[in-house]
């Protein structure tokens, strides 16, 4: 099934969907598997997994670290595709993909969109690939059901977002403001106004990240997007308690403890 269309049926029953973020490797893959599972016990609808990077240009110090860290240790794109398909075997939620161009290009994209497909991923991010010239991916990722995910940002003008749309499929990615993951944000009356904006200019479902941090957080977004997104709080989370942490927070998210 196509990742949009999973994407409305879950929000058929929800106000608001849930989006995490982990990085693969980071602290291990023993304690992604345990996380994960806390995740999807307490409602995740949806998990973005990222294959880690040398130089991951659009995130913060905490995912920064996250993937040095899991380099370090020796994390290989193998390790991630694996462990991927591992969890698309073990949970019914859809899981994505997040990493930066160079990845794939030197794995070789048909090679890397193949693996992806047969293992099950439903979504693919890729911060640094404008889709001028990405278009030969995105074309062979929707061929295999892997869908392209766009990115929008406050500075995007409602051409460009027509444009990006275009391109795209799943959902849209939006990025409660500029520059990189792990800061709160402000979502204030610019914010909502620039929300309107991303609505008017796609018919696909919308995801906002970056700076995403609290129950309140997430209200803020009911009836102005699809799906919240998560990442660097519970990667500190982790850090300073342990993966038991991450299902409390989880369910306090949803507004349901």
């Amino acid at each position: 099934m196509k990742l949009e269309k999973i994407i409305r049926q879950r929000k058929a029953d929800k106000d608001i969907l849930l989006m995490t973020h982990i990085v693969l490797g980071y602290p291990s893959f023993e304690i992604n598997r345990e996380v994960i599972k806390q995740m999807v016990d307490n409602g995740v609808d949806c998990i973005e997994m990222q294959i880690p990077f040398s130089e991951p240009m659009a995130d913060g110090p905490v995912i920064l670290k996250a993937n040095q860290d899991s380099l370090t240790r020796g994390t290989t794109i193998e390790d991630c595709l694996n462990f991927g398909a591992e969890m698309c075997s073990t949970h019914e939620i859809p899981f994505l993909y997040m990493t930066y161009y160079n990845i794939i290009y030197k794995y070789g994209e048909e090679r890397f969109l193949d693996q992806a497909a047969e293992a099950g991923i439903r979504g693919l991010i890729l911060p640094d690939l404008p889709p001028e010239e990405g278009a030969h991916l995105c074309k062979s990722a929707k061929q295999r059901d892997i869908a392209p995910i766009m990115i929008y940002s406050p500075t995007s003008t409602v051409e460009r977002m027509q444009e990006l749309s275009g391109h795209g499929a799943g959902f849209i990615y939006c990025t409660a403001r500029k520059g990189v993951t792990g800061s709160h944000s402000d979502l204030d009356t610019e914010f909502k106004n620039y929300l309107s904006r991303c609505r008017q200019a796609t018919s696909l479902p919308l995801a906002v990240g970056f700076g995403i941090q609290n129950r309140s957080d997430i209200e803020a977004l009911i009836g102005a997007a699809d799906m919240g997104v998560v990442g660097s709080q519970t990667i500190k989370l982790v850090d300073e308690q342990g993966s038991a942490a991450v299902g409390p927070f989880i369910s306090r998210l949803r507004g349901t403890s």
